[in-house]
């Protein structure tokens, strides 16, 4: 999958309630001061397009697959989050962001590594090639906005490990993010515009000058919450994750389920992404 290897890859900290909290990364965020307690904490870069000096020479590694994570070498715990990815156009004014125009969403998997006292967000996002995910078919937005397509969608996410399928991520609607539609895109070109290089943020806009404004970008807009299961299981060679953004009037996640049970993922409206575990 090189169809993004043109695009900006970013990521949303915190846009889902309590997920930072059973990723065990609040404390990472403790001296962020946001808008209100429902704002997300800050954006991160997963990939970008262009070296640029400033910044870890391991987000110009393109690390997106439709079919595989593959583990880092180090002995670390590594967890799927189930996400959307939005698939953007940006637009600029005197170089400077000006807007966010969302085109496409999907499943993905913000496969992040789990460890204490990381210096940024992005040390535990790209450890490599194949250390996300992005489904292979994505949805036509006709409206970012309410009485729009993405009204109808939910998400859910399965973990099949020795033949056993558990639910991995909460069935929820993506109505359920804290900032969404509107507020989220000016939330998201207000921070890339003014986000510092402060604790574990990094200084965006500074990056996106050096990668000469690149005007496409994928954005995965916040993690879900996990069932205790996820909470408390840690990818390892031979599972598989299965992440589904479905719509709702069309089928349901006991559909998704049986599907995967047989095999057949013949659902409508739907994007899925399966990823095999390989260390």
């Amino acid at each position: 999958m090189d169809k993004y290897k043109d695009f900006l890859g970013l990521g949303i900290a915190g846009n889902f309630a309590l997920h930072l909290a059973q990723a065990g990364e609040l404390e990472d965020f403790k001296e962020i001061i946001t808008a209100d307690e429902a704002s997300p904490k800050g954006m991160f870069p997963f990939y970008l397009p262009k070296r640029v000096d400033e910044a870890k020479d391991i987000l110009n590694t393109y690390p997106l697959s439709s079919s595989t994570i593959k583990l880092p070498y180090q002995s670390v715990n590594v967890q799927a989050e189930p996400e959307v990815a939005l698939i953007c156009d940006f637009v600029y004014e005197n170089n400077r962001l000006s807007k966010i125009i969302p085109t496409h969403f999907g499943a993905y998997n913000d496969c992040s590594i789990r460890v204490a006292g990381a210096s940024k967000i992005s040390d535990k996002k790209n450890w490599g090639e194949n250390s996300k995910g992005v489904s292979e078919n994505l949805i036509q937005i006709d409206r970012f906005d309410g009485g729009g397509i993405m009204d109808s969608y939910s998400i859910c996410s399965f973990l099949k490990r020795d033949n056993e399928i558990h639910a991995y991520g909460e069935d929820v609607e993506l109505s359920g993010y804290s900032y969404f539609y509107e507020k989220l895109l000016d939330w998201m070109v207000n921070q890339i515009n003014t986000q510092e290089d402060f604790g574990p943020l990094e200084p965006l806009s500074e990056y996106i000058l050096r990668c000469e404004n690149p005007t496409k970008a994928i954005i995965s807009i916040g993690a879900t919450r996990y069932t205790h299961y996820g909470e408390t299981t840690f990818l390892k060679n031979g599972d598989e994750i299965i992440i589904a953004v479905y719509n709702r009037a069309k089928t349901t996640s006991q559909n998704i389920l049986k599907s995967i049970e047989d095999e057949s993922y013949n659902l409508l409206d739907a994007s899925i992404l399966r990823q095999k575990v390989l260390s």
